[in-house]
Protein backbone atom coordinates (compact mmCIF):
# COMPACT_ATOMS: atom_id res chain seq x y z
CA UNK A 1 0.00 0.00 0.00
CA UNK A 2 1.71 3.20 -1.17
CA UNK A 3 2.21 5.76 1.70
CA UNK A 4 0.15 8.96 2.03
CA UNK A 5 2.67 10.61 4.53
CA UNK A 6 5.52 9.82 6.61
CA UNK A 7 6.27 11.65 10.48
CA UNK A 8 7.60 10.34 13.04
CA UNK A 9 8.20 12.77 15.16
CA UNK A 10 6.38 12.13 17.89
CA UNK A 11 6.24 9.29 21.18
CA UNK A 12 3.26 8.17 19.83
CA UNK A 13 4.17 7.38 16.15
CA UNK A 14 2.63 4.51 14.51
CA UNK A 15 3.97 0.84 15.52
CA UNK A 16 7.29 2.77 17.22
CA UNK A 17 7.95 3.50 12.83
CA UNK A 18 6.22 6.56 11.45
CA UNK A 19 2.48 7.18 10.19
CA UNK A 20 1.99 6.56 6.75
CA UNK A 21 -2.15 7.16 5.96
CA UNK A 22 -2.64 9.34 8.89
CA UNK A 23 -1.40 10.64 12.25
CA UNK A 24 -2.10 8.85 15.40
CA UNK A 25 -2.43 13.05 16.58
CA UNK A 26 -5.47 13.02 13.77
CA UNK A 27 -2.86 14.88 11.45
CA UNK A 28 -4.27 14.38 7.60
CA UNK A 29 -1.90 13.65 4.78
CA UNK A 30 -2.53 17.02 3.07
CA UNK A 31 -1.88 18.73 5.76
CA UNK A 32 1.47 16.68 7.04
CA UNK A 33 2.41 17.48 3.35
CA UNK A 34 2.33 21.27 4.20
CA UNK A 35 4.22 21.33 7.23
CA UNK A 36 6.75 19.28 5.43
CA UNK A 37 6.81 22.17 2.71
CA UNK A 38 6.75 24.62 5.61
CA UNK A 39 9.42 23.54 7.40
CA UNK A 40 11.34 23.32 3.70
CA UNK A 41 11.06 26.89 3.41
CA UNK A 42 11.73 27.36 6.64
CA UNK A 43 14.99 25.57 6.19
CA UNK A 44 15.56 28.33 2.79
CA UNK A 45 14.75 31.28 4.22
CA UNK A 46 17.30 29.93 6.97
CA UNK A 47 19.71 29.79 4.44
CA UNK A 48 18.87 33.11 3.33
CA UNK A 49 19.51 35.34 6.59
CA UNK A 50 22.45 33.01 7.56
CA UNK A 51 24.07 33.89 4.40
CA UNK A 52 22.68 37.64 5.25
CA UNK A 53 24.89 37.39 8.84
CA UNK A 54 27.85 35.92 7.38
CA UNK A 55 27.79 39.28 5.02
CA UNK A 56 27.56 41.28 8.22
CA UNK A 57 23.89 42.51 7.71
CA UNK A 58 20.84 42.72 9.96
CA UNK A 59 18.14 40.06 9.62
CA UNK A 60 14.92 41.77 11.65
CA UNK A 61 13.13 40.44 14.34
CA UNK A 62 10.18 40.13 12.43
CA UNK A 63 11.76 37.70 10.64
CA UNK A 64 13.48 35.54 13.38
CA UNK A 65 9.53 35.19 14.69
CA UNK A 66 8.70 34.10 11.20
CA UNK A 67 10.48 31.24 11.27
CA UNK A 68 10.30 30.29 15.22
CA UNK A 69 6.44 30.49 14.66
CA UNK A 70 6.76 28.63 11.79
CA UNK A 71 8.50 25.44 13.59
CA UNK A 72 6.28 25.86 16.40
CA UNK A 73 3.18 25.49 14.06
CA UNK A 74 4.91 22.10 13.16
CA UNK A 75 4.87 20.78 16.30
CA UNK A 76 3.00 17.69 16.93
CA UNK A 77 -0.54 18.43 17.58
CA UNK A 78 -0.18 22.20 17.39
CA UNK A 79 -1.99 22.67 14.25
CA UNK A 80 -4.04 21.42 11.93
CA UNK A 81 -5.00 24.10 9.77
CA UNK A 82 -4.05 23.52 6.15
CA UNK A 83 -5.07 27.08 5.25
CA UNK A 84 -3.15 28.54 8.04
CA UNK A 85 -0.08 26.52 7.19
CA UNK A 86 -0.23 27.13 3.41
CA UNK A 87 -0.53 31.10 4.44
CA UNK A 88 2.40 30.53 6.39
CA UNK A 89 4.13 29.06 3.49
CA UNK A 90 2.95 32.19 1.61
CA UNK A 91 4.14 34.84 4.05
CA UNK A 92 7.89 32.59 4.53
CA UNK A 93 8.19 32.66 0.22
CA UNK A 94 7.42 36.42 0.29
CA UNK A 95 10.12 37.46 3.34
CA UNK A 96 12.51 35.14 1.36
CA UNK A 97 12.09 37.69 -1.89
CA UNK A 98 12.63 40.22 -0.12
CA UNK A 99 15.89 39.27 1.47
CA UNK A 100 17.53 37.43 -1.64
CA UNK A 101 17.13 40.75 -2.92
CA UNK A 102 19.65 41.78 0.28
CA UNK A 103 22.01 38.97 -0.53
CA UNK A 104 25.53 40.03 -2.46
CA UNK A 105 26.80 36.48 -3.32
CA UNK A 106 23.63 34.02 -3.91
CA UNK A 107 25.75 31.50 -5.95
CA UNK A 108 26.30 28.91 -2.76
CA UNK A 109 23.16 29.04 -1.58
CA UNK A 110 20.55 25.50 -1.70
CA UNK A 111 17.76 24.87 -4.00
CA UNK A 112 15.22 25.73 -0.92
CA UNK A 113 16.79 28.95 -0.80
CA UNK A 114 15.96 30.07 -4.02
CA UNK A 115 12.59 27.72 -4.27
CA UNK A 116 9.84 30.54 -5.28
CA UNK A 117 6.84 28.63 -4.76
CA UNK A 118 5.80 27.39 -8.38
CA UNK A 119 4.32 23.98 -9.22
CA UNK A 120 2.16 22.16 -6.93
CA UNK A 121 2.55 22.15 -3.57
CA UNK A 122 1.54 18.54 -3.01
CA UNK A 123 4.11 17.42 -5.10
CA UNK A 124 6.70 19.43 -4.18
CA UNK A 125 6.37 18.25 -0.63
CA UNK A 126 6.37 14.75 -1.41
CA UNK A 127 10.24 15.25 -2.48
CA UNK A 128 11.07 17.40 0.51
CA UNK A 129 9.77 15.05 3.41
CA UNK A 130 11.78 13.35 6.04
CA UNK A 131 12.23 10.28 3.63
CA UNK A 132 13.96 12.52 1.39
CA UNK A 133 17.21 12.28 3.27
CA UNK A 134 18.10 8.58 1.85
CA UNK A 135 21.39 7.69 4.73
CA UNK A 136 19.61 6.42 7.52
CA UNK A 137 22.56 8.08 9.47
CA UNK A 138 22.27 11.54 8.39
CA UNK A 139 18.50 11.69 8.04
CA UNK A 140 18.42 10.22 11.51
CA UNK A 141 20.69 13.08 12.71
CA UNK A 142 18.99 15.75 10.60
CA UNK A 143 15.32 15.15 12.29
CA UNK A 144 16.85 14.79 16.11
CA UNK A 145 18.12 18.40 15.39
CA UNK A 146 15.45 19.65 13.77
CA UNK A 147 13.46 18.58 16.22
CA UNK A 148 15.39 19.84 19.21
CA UNK A 149 15.12 23.16 17.10
CA UNK A 150 11.09 22.85 16.62
CA UNK A 151 11.73 22.58 20.71
CA UNK A 152 13.88 25.62 20.94
CA UNK A 153 11.29 27.56 18.93
CA UNK A 154 8.94 26.82 21.09
CA UNK A 155 10.55 28.49 23.94
CA UNK A 156 11.61 31.45 22.12
CA UNK A 157 7.94 32.18 20.92
CA UNK A 158 6.98 32.14 24.55
CA UNK A 159 10.44 34.35 25.56
CA UNK A 160 8.77 36.68 22.22
CA UNK A 161 5.58 37.23 23.06
CA UNK A 162 6.84 38.64 26.79
CA UNK A 163 9.27 41.16 23.99
CA UNK A 164 12.40 39.20 25.15
CA UNK A 165 14.73 38.22 22.52
CA UNK A 166 17.98 36.77 21.89
CA UNK A 167 19.87 37.07 18.64
CA UNK A 168 22.48 34.68 19.53
CA UNK A 169 19.74 31.40 19.67
CA UNK A 170 17.71 32.84 16.82
CA UNK A 171 20.79 33.39 14.36
CA UNK A 172 22.01 29.42 16.08
CA UNK A 173 17.94 28.42 15.14
CA UNK A 174 18.64 28.77 11.45
CA UNK A 175 21.64 28.16 11.04
CA UNK A 176 21.42 24.88 12.56
CA UNK A 177 17.89 24.37 9.99
CA UNK A 178 20.13 25.19 7.11
CA UNK A 179 22.82 23.02 8.13
CA UNK A 180 20.01 20.14 7.27
CA UNK A 181 20.38 20.96 3.77
CA UNK A 182 23.97 20.82 3.58
CA UNK A 183 25.16 17.44 2.00
CA UNK A 184 28.80 17.90 3.07
CA UNK A 185 27.77 17.69 5.93
CA UNK A 186 29.37 14.01 8.14
CA UNK A 187 27.66 11.92 10.67
CA UNK A 188 30.27 13.19 13.21
CA UNK A 189 29.71 17.00 12.25
CA UNK A 190 25.90 16.88 12.37
CA UNK A 191 26.32 14.83 15.99
CA UNK A 192 28.54 18.31 17.14
CA UNK A 193 25.73 20.81 15.70
CA UNK A 194 23.41 17.95 17.63
CA UNK A 195 25.34 18.65 21.13
CA UNK A 196 25.48 22.30 20.00
CA UNK A 197 21.65 22.26 19.60
CA UNK A 198 21.57 21.45 23.52
CA UNK A 199 23.59 24.41 24.15
CA UNK A 200 21.19 26.77 22.49
CA UNK A 201 18.37 25.12 24.03
CA UNK A 202 19.93 26.01 27.59
CA UNK A 203 20.01 29.40 26.28
CA UNK A 204 16.77 29.39 25.19
CA UNK A 205 15.13 27.92 28.15
CA UNK A 206 17.24 30.34 30.34
CA UNK A 207 15.42 33.75 28.54
CA UNK A 208 11.98 32.46 28.59
CA UNK A 209 12.66 31.40 32.26
CA UNK A 210 14.16 35.28 32.71
CA UNK A 211 10.93 36.34 30.00
CA UNK A 212 8.63 34.69 32.41
CA UNK A 213 10.00 35.81 35.72
CA UNK A 214 10.23 39.54 35.06
CA UNK A 215 6.68 39.59 33.79
CA UNK A 216 4.95 37.40 36.44
CA UNK A 217 7.50 37.07 39.56
CA UNK A 218 9.27 33.61 40.65
CA UNK A 219 7.14 31.10 41.04
CA UNK A 220 5.98 30.34 44.60
CA UNK A 221 4.63 27.73 47.12
CA UNK A 222 1.23 27.20 45.92
CA UNK A 223 -1.89 25.19 46.61
CA UNK A 224 -4.46 24.95 43.17
CA UNK A 225 -7.63 24.08 43.90
CA UNK A 226 -8.75 21.48 41.25
CA UNK A 227 -12.40 22.33 42.00
CA UNK A 228 -14.88 24.29 40.47
CA UNK A 229 -17.23 27.71 41.12
CA UNK A 230 -20.46 28.45 40.19
CA UNK A 231 -20.05 31.09 37.54
CA UNK A 232 -19.45 30.34 34.00
CA UNK A 233 -15.89 29.77 33.06
CA UNK A 234 -13.20 29.55 30.31
CA UNK A 235 -10.74 26.89 30.29
CA UNK A 236 -7.25 28.01 29.30
CA UNK A 237 -4.72 25.56 27.83
CA UNK A 238 -1.17 24.64 26.41
CA UNK A 239 1.29 26.92 27.63
CA UNK A 240 1.50 30.71 26.61
CA UNK A 241 1.53 33.00 29.63
CA UNK A 242 0.96 36.22 28.14
CA UNK A 243 -2.27 34.86 26.34
CA UNK A 244 -3.54 33.94 30.17
CA UNK A 245 -2.78 37.45 31.55
CA UNK A 246 -4.46 39.31 28.79
CA UNK A 247 -7.43 36.94 28.96
CA UNK A 248 -7.49 37.59 32.75
CA UNK A 249 -7.61 41.65 32.37
CA UNK A 250 -10.21 41.28 29.96
CA UNK A 251 -12.65 38.96 32.42
CA UNK A 252 -12.45 41.05 34.93
CA UNK A 253 -15.57 42.04 36.37
CA UNK A 254 -17.86 40.38 33.68
CA UNK A 255 -18.95 37.30 36.43
CA UNK A 256 -16.47 34.92 34.10
CA UNK A 257 -14.24 32.54 36.22
CA UNK A 258 -10.86 31.29 34.20
CA UNK A 259 -9.44 27.78 34.60
CA UNK A 260 -6.22 26.16 33.39
CA UNK A 261 -5.66 23.45 32.03
CA UNK A 262 -2.92 20.44 31.95
CA UNK A 263 0.18 22.34 31.15
CA UNK A 264 -1.47 25.83 32.13
CA UNK A 265 -1.42 24.71 35.74
CA UNK A 266 2.10 26.07 36.59
CA UNK A 267 0.44 29.48 36.15
CA UNK A 268 -1.05 29.76 39.40
CA UNK A 269 2.43 29.66 41.13
CA UNK A 270 3.55 32.77 39.67
CA UNK A 271 2.88 36.21 42.27
CA UNK A 272 1.48 38.54 39.06
CA UNK A 273 -1.79 35.47 38.35
CA UNK A 274 -2.75 35.22 42.45
CA UNK A 275 -4.16 38.96 42.00
CA UNK A 276 -6.95 38.12 39.82
CA UNK A 277 -9.94 37.00 41.54
CA UNK A 278 -12.09 35.21 38.55
CA UNK A 279 -8.81 32.97 38.46
CA UNK A 280 -10.20 30.14 40.47
CA UNK A 281 -8.37 26.70 39.61
CA UNK A 282 -6.76 23.96 37.30
CA UNK A 283 -9.34 21.74 35.60
CA UNK A 284 -8.69 18.07 34.88
CA UNK A 285 -5.55 16.70 33.95
CA UNK A 286 -3.35 16.17 30.82
CA UNK A 287 -3.58 16.84 27.39
CA UNK A 288 -4.71 13.42 25.83
CA UNK A 289 -8.21 13.20 28.28
CA UNK A 290 -9.51 16.65 27.01
CA UNK A 291 -12.31 15.08 24.88
CA UNK A 292 -13.73 13.74 28.09
CA UNK A 293 -13.10 17.11 30.29
CA UNK A 294 -13.77 19.73 27.42
CA UNK A 295 -17.18 18.24 27.56
CA UNK A 296 -17.91 18.73 30.89
CA UNK A 297 -16.16 22.12 31.09
CA UNK A 298 -19.21 23.18 29.20
CA UNK A 299 -17.65 26.72 28.89
CA UNK A 300 -15.25 27.93 25.88
CA UNK A 301 -11.94 26.19 25.70
CA UNK A 302 -8.92 28.45 24.77
CA UNK A 303 -6.09 26.34 23.05
CA UNK A 304 -2.69 28.57 23.27
CA UNK A 305 -0.11 26.17 21.82
CA UNK A 306 -0.08 22.35 21.29
CA UNK A 307 -1.91 20.29 22.69
CA UNK A 308 -4.88 19.22 20.20
CA UNK A 309 -6.92 16.66 20.02
CA UNK A 310 -9.21 16.61 17.18
CA UNK A 311 -12.25 17.15 19.24
CA UNK A 312 -15.69 16.67 19.36
CA UNK A 313 -18.56 17.81 17.51
CA UNK A 314 -19.92 18.52 20.91
CA UNK A 315 -17.91 20.86 21.82
CA UNK A 316 -15.75 21.68 18.83
CA UNK A 317 -17.71 25.25 18.33
CA UNK A 318 -16.43 26.35 21.83
CA UNK A 319 -12.80 24.98 21.19
CA UNK A 320 -11.18 28.41 20.56
CA UNK A 321 -7.27 28.59 19.21
CA UNK A 322 -4.43 31.52 19.06
CA UNK A 323 -1.19 32.02 17.98
CA UNK A 324 0.62 28.39 16.68
CA UNK A 325 -2.69 27.06 17.29
CA UNK A 326 -5.16 26.32 14.53
CA UNK A 327 -8.10 23.47 13.83
CA UNK A 328 -9.92 23.77 10.87
CA UNK A 329 -13.62 25.16 11.94
CA UNK A 330 -12.61 26.44 15.13
CA UNK A 331 -11.95 30.23 15.71
CA UNK A 332 -8.75 31.40 15.89
CA UNK A 333 -8.23 34.73 17.60
CA UNK A 334 -5.43 36.79 15.73
CA UNK A 335 -2.42 38.95 17.20
CA UNK A 336 1.02 39.52 16.94
CA UNK A 337 3.65 39.58 19.09
CA UNK A 338 3.46 43.25 21.55
CA UNK A 339 -0.25 43.14 19.93
CA UNK A 340 -3.55 42.80 22.55
CA UNK A 341 -5.83 40.10 21.40
CA UNK A 342 -9.64 40.31 21.59
CA UNK A 343 -10.85 37.67 23.84
CA UNK A 344 -14.18 39.32 23.87
CA UNK A 345 -15.42 36.20 21.38
CA UNK A 346 -14.37 33.91 24.25
CA UNK A 347 -16.03 36.05 27.32
CA UNK A 348 -19.25 36.67 25.69
CA UNK A 349 -19.86 32.97 24.85
CA UNK A 350 -19.24 31.87 28.42
CA UNK A 351 -21.94 33.75 29.29
CA UNK A 352 -24.30 31.56 28.03
CA UNK A 353 -22.60 28.44 29.00
CA UNK A 354 -23.79 26.85 31.95
CA UNK A 355 -20.53 26.54 34.56
CA UNK A 356 -18.09 23.53 34.61
CA UNK A 357 -19.62 19.97 36.16
CA UNK A 358 -17.12 18.99 38.86
CA UNK A 359 -14.43 16.55 38.50
CA UNK A 360 -12.80 15.96 41.64
CA UNK A 361 -12.52 18.16 44.58
CA UNK A 362 -9.14 19.63 46.82
CA UNK A 363 -5.91 21.60 45.94
CA UNK A 364 -2.65 20.23 44.63
CA UNK A 365 0.62 21.47 45.84
CA UNK A 366 3.24 22.99 43.06
CA UNK A 367 5.89 26.36 42.39
CA UNK A 368 8.79 24.24 42.76
CA UNK A 369 11.12 26.64 40.36
CA UNK A 370 14.43 27.07 40.83
CA UNK A 371 14.26 30.05 43.35
CA UNK A 372 11.75 28.72 45.39
CA UNK A 373 13.81 25.47 45.89
CA UNK A 374 16.65 27.17 45.92
CA UNK A 375 15.74 29.32 49.28
CA UNK A 376 15.19 25.93 50.59
CA UNK A 377 18.47 24.87 50.11
CA UNK A 378 19.62 24.41 53.87
CA UNK A 379 16.70 22.85 54.03
CA UNK A 380 17.01 20.40 51.61
CA UNK A 381 20.93 20.01 51.73
CA UNK A 382 20.38 19.23 55.71
CA UNK A 383 17.69 16.28 54.57
CA UNK A 384 20.50 14.97 52.14
CA UNK A 385 23.10 14.98 54.66
CA UNK A 386 20.95 13.15 57.72
CA UNK A 387 19.73 10.89 54.69
CA UNK A 388 16.15 11.81 55.13
CA UNK A 389 16.34 11.88 51.67
CA UNK A 390 18.44 9.43 49.75
CA UNK A 391 17.50 10.04 46.15
CA UNK A 392 15.74 12.60 43.70
CA UNK A 393 14.41 11.39 40.89
CA UNK A 394 13.67 13.42 37.75
CA UNK A 395 10.59 12.27 36.61
CA UNK A 396 10.05 15.29 34.09
CA UNK A 397 8.40 15.41 30.68
CA UNK A 398 5.48 14.19 29.05
CA UNK A 399 2.22 12.43 29.55
CA UNK A 400 0.66 10.53 26.81
CA UNK A 401 -2.32 8.13 25.63
CA UNK A 402 -0.59 4.87 25.71
CA UNK A 403 -1.61 2.24 28.26
CA UNK A 404 2.45 1.74 29.00
CA UNK A 405 2.61 5.29 30.47
CA UNK A 406 0.91 3.89 33.63
CA UNK A 407 4.46 2.57 34.62
CA UNK A 408 5.36 6.25 35.42
CA UNK A 409 2.27 6.05 38.02
CA UNK A 410 3.53 2.55 39.38
CA UNK A 411 7.02 4.20 39.25
CA UNK A 412 6.17 6.64 41.31
CA UNK A 413 3.93 4.47 44.04
CA UNK A 414 7.03 2.30 44.27
CA UNK A 415 9.55 4.70 45.08
CA UNK A 416 10.68 4.66 49.04
CA UNK A 417 9.51 7.20 51.46
CA UNK A 418 13.15 8.71 51.43
CA UNK A 419 12.78 10.02 47.74
CA UNK A 420 11.62 12.78 46.30
CA UNK A 421 10.42 13.25 42.46
CA UNK A 422 11.55 16.74 40.40
CA UNK A 423 9.03 16.98 37.78
CA UNK A 424 7.98 19.86 35.30
CA UNK A 425 5.70 19.10 32.01
CA UNK A 426 2.46 16.91 32.00
CA UNK A 427 4.38 14.02 33.29
CA UNK A 428 3.53 15.11 36.13
CA UNK A 429 -0.31 13.95 35.75
CA UNK A 430 1.08 10.66 36.39
CA UNK A 431 1.10 11.19 40.00
CA UNK A 432 0.77 14.84 41.14
CA UNK A 433 -2.57 13.71 42.69
CA UNK A 434 -1.73 10.33 44.83
CA UNK A 435 -0.96 10.72 48.64
CA UNK A 436 3.07 10.60 48.63
CA UNK A 437 3.28 12.74 51.79
CA UNK A 438 6.43 14.71 52.45
CA UNK A 439 9.76 14.87 53.85
CA UNK A 440 10.32 16.92 57.08
CA UNK A 441 8.03 19.37 55.52
CA UNK A 442 9.27 18.96 51.98
CA UNK A 443 6.90 17.31 49.32
CA UNK A 444 7.97 14.44 47.63
CA UNK A 445 6.79 15.65 44.60
CA UNK A 446 8.24 19.01 43.60
CA UNK A 447 6.69 20.27 40.83
CA UNK A 448 8.87 23.25 38.68
CA UNK A 449 6.27 24.03 36.20
CA UNK A 450 5.77 23.82 32.53
CA UNK A 451 7.94 21.71 30.25
CA UNK A 452 10.70 24.09 29.65
CA UNK A 453 10.67 25.21 33.56
CA UNK A 454 12.80 21.65 33.36
CA UNK A 455 15.70 24.27 33.20
CA UNK A 456 14.54 24.83 36.53
CA UNK A 457 15.59 21.45 37.49
CA UNK A 458 19.26 21.80 35.72
CA UNK A 459 19.49 24.81 37.87
CA UNK A 460 19.15 23.22 40.96
CA UNK A 461 21.28 20.46 40.35
CA UNK A 462 23.85 22.94 39.15
CA UNK A 463 23.19 24.46 42.41
CA UNK A 464 23.27 20.83 44.53
CA UNK A 465 26.42 20.00 42.90
CA UNK A 466 28.57 22.99 43.70
CA UNK A 467 26.92 23.15 47.65
CA UNK A 468 28.15 19.74 48.15
CA UNK A 469 31.23 20.49 46.38
CA UNK A 470 31.30 17.73 43.66
CA UNK A 471 33.05 17.73 40.30
CA UNK A 472 31.03 15.60 37.96
CA UNK A 473 26.67 16.83 38.00
CA UNK A 474 26.50 12.69 37.67
CA UNK A 475 28.06 12.05 41.47
CA UNK A 476 24.64 13.72 43.08
CA UNK A 477 21.96 11.87 44.40
CA UNK A 478 19.62 12.36 41.46
CA UNK A 479 18.41 9.63 38.96
CA UNK A 480 16.19 10.49 35.45
CA UNK A 481 13.81 8.55 34.78
CA UNK A 482 11.86 10.93 31.62
CA UNK A 483 8.99 10.39 29.76
CA UNK A 484 9.05 12.14 26.54
CA UNK A 485 6.01 12.80 23.51
CA UNK A 486 7.05 15.45 21.15
CA UNK A 487 9.80 17.98 21.03
CA UNK A 488 9.56 19.52 23.19
CA UNK A 489 11.05 17.29 25.68
CA UNK A 490 13.91 16.47 22.71
CA UNK A 491 15.49 19.67 23.15
CA UNK A 492 15.22 19.51 27.22
CA UNK A 493 17.22 16.05 26.67
CA UNK A 494 19.66 17.61 24.22
CA UNK A 495 20.00 20.48 26.75
CA UNK A 496 20.56 18.16 29.62
CA UNK A 497 23.38 16.05 27.56
CA UNK A 498 24.76 19.26 26.70
CA UNK A 499 25.57 20.08 30.59
CA UNK A 500 26.83 16.48 30.53
CA UNK A 501 24.24 15.07 32.70
CA UNK A 502 24.51 10.85 32.16
CA UNK A 503 22.19 7.29 32.31
CA UNK A 504 19.19 9.65 31.12
CA UNK A 505 16.51 6.35 30.86
CA UNK A 506 13.92 7.73 28.36
CA UNK A 507 10.44 5.84 27.76
CA UNK A 508 8.24 4.32 27.32
CA UNK A 509 9.75 3.98 23.83
CA UNK A 510 12.79 5.52 22.49
CA UNK A 511 12.28 7.82 19.93
CA UNK A 512 11.50 6.12 16.18
CA UNK A 513 13.83 8.93 14.75
CA UNK A 514 16.87 7.55 16.09
CA UNK A 515 18.85 4.97 13.78
CA UNK A 516 20.73 2.27 15.40
CA UNK A 517 23.82 3.98 14.74
CA UNK A 518 22.46 7.10 15.54
CA UNK A 519 21.02 5.44 19.27
CA UNK A 520 24.48 3.97 19.30
CA UNK A 521 26.09 6.85 19.84
CA UNK A 522 23.67 8.18 22.66
CA UNK A 523 24.42 4.81 24.73
CA UNK A 524 28.16 4.66 24.23
CA UNK A 525 28.65 8.53 25.12
CA UNK A 526 25.53 9.40 27.52
CA UNK A 527 24.56 6.58 28.70
CA UNK A 528 21.02 6.77 27.10
CA UNK A 529 18.38 3.70 27.70
CA UNK A 530 14.79 2.74 27.82
CA UNK A 531 12.52 1.95 30.73
CA UNK A 532 12.25 -2.04 31.49
CA UNK A 533 9.31 -3.06 34.17
CA UNK A 534 9.34 -1.15 37.47
CA UNK A 535 10.59 -4.14 39.65
CA UNK A 536 13.20 -4.64 37.41
CA UNK A 537 14.20 -0.44 37.21
CA UNK A 538 13.92 0.05 40.93
CA UNK A 539 16.63 -2.75 41.76
CA UNK A 540 18.42 -0.95 38.47
CA UNK A 541 18.23 2.60 40.16
CA UNK A 542 18.20 1.61 43.96
CA UNK A 543 20.11 -1.70 44.33
CA UNK A 544 18.15 -5.01 45.87
CA UNK A 545 17.14 -3.21 48.90
CA UNK A 546 14.95 -0.78 46.52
Amino acid sequence: MEQKMFCYQCQETAGCRGCTMVGVCGKQPDVAAMQDLLVYVSRGISAVTTALRKEGKTVAPEINHLITLNLFTTITNANFDRESIEARIRATLEAKAQLLAQLGDTANLPQAALWDGAGDWEEKAKTVGVLSTENEDIRSLRELITYGLKGLSAYSKHANALLQDDEDVDAFLQRALAATLDDSLTVDQLVALTMETGKYGVAGMAMLDKANTTAYGNPEITRVNIGVGKNPGILVSGHDLRDLEMLLEQTQGTGVDVYTHSEMLPAHYYPAFKKYPNFVGNYGNAWWKQKEEFESFHGPILMTTNCIVPPKDSYKDRLYTTGAAGYPGCTHIPGEIGEQKDFSALIAHAKTCEPPAQLETGEIVGGFAHAQVLALADQVVEAVKSGAIRKFVVMAGCDGRAKSREYYTEFAKALSQDTVILTAGCAKYKYNKLPLGDIGGIPRVLDAGQCNDSYSLAVIALKLKEVFGLEDINDLPIIYNIAWYEQKAVIVLLALLYLGVKNIHLGPTLPAFLSPNVAKVLVDNFGIAGIGTVEGDMKLFFGENA
